[in-house]
């Protein structure tokens, strides 16, 4: 193991001031792009409240525009389900990172419990897991002891590696609420706007086509900051849109009212 280091050390003097940097500059790129999927959480609750706004919206404001071929009801109906809709999608957020800090806070008691009352069991499971990951004999054995002979650490490899489980501060209930909400907010009104300024046919048509664009550029960009093809994401998001217009119209052209 000195060795080891010692001859990491010896290549490391070897290498020029320009291969340093080179090598600097490709170290903080790794850490910007693991900065960027940690932020890739906020992101996913963006999309996730602008795409259900803007899908719902779209649907209900063709359906409706062609059943009647009145702008009013149009945007009463448009306004109605953005509100109820960026209302409903909030309090589901809410919720659902609340049931995510209680899970995760039952859960941490019960191993702490088990860590106190049954700690040869909670040993041996340490053990597995690690033999799990390839550890032998001695290795193995130190990697056990070290990681038991600390509690919290102990606690924190139970949670996170045999429950696989993140700390309840990363939920924010109230954030998750506000960003999700809001966003819906904004992905509701972009089929709306149209209907503001032109008259229902052509409202329809600027309608579909802002909603297309937005839900490709919205795909597109989820891509780049995950994994995939940005297109094929592009297009996946596109097509989710257009079917949700298609489930409007066919409503519309049933409720129709006759000429």
């Amino acid at each position: 193991m000195v060795r080891g280091k010692v001859a990491w050390k010896a290549r490391q003097k070897k290498k020029s001031k320009r291969e340093l940097e080179e090598f600097s500059k490709k170290v903080q790129k790794h850490m910007d792009e693991e900065r960027k999927g940690k932020a890739s959480g906020m992101i996913s609750e963006i999309i996730l409240g602008g795409q259900d706004g803007l899908v719902n919206v779209l649907g209900i404001v063709l359906g409706v525009a062609y059943a009647t071929n009145d702008g009013y009801i149009v945007l009463v109906a448009g306004m109605v389900a953005t509100f109820a809709e960026s209302i409903s999608m909030a309090a589901v957020a809410y919720t659902s990172a609340r049931a995510e800090q209680d899970h995760y806070r039952h859960e941490l008691e019960q191993e702490k419990w088990e860590i106190d009352h049954l700690p040869e069991v909670e040993t041996e499971e340490i053990r597995l897991i690690y033999m799990k990951k390839g550890l032998r004999g001695k290795e193995l054995e130190q990697m056990v002891r070290a990681i038991t002979s600390n509690r919290d650490l102990w606690l924190s490899v139970m949670m996170s590696e045999e429950l696989g489980l993140s700390p309840a501060d990363s939920y924010n209930p109230v954030k998750s609420g506000v960003i999700v909400g809001f966003s819906a907010i904004i992905g509701s009104l972009i089929p709306l706007l149209p209907f503001l300024f032109f008259p229902v046919g052509q409202s329809m048509v600027i309608a579909l086509a802002l909603a297309a664009l937005t839900l490709f550029a919205v795909g597109a960009y989820k891509a780049k900051i995950t994994v995939g093809k940005w297109w094929k994401s592009g297009l996946e998001m596109m097509v989710i849109g257009g079917l949700a217009a298609l489930a409007g119209y066919i409503v519309g052209a049933y409720f129709k009212t006759p000429a």
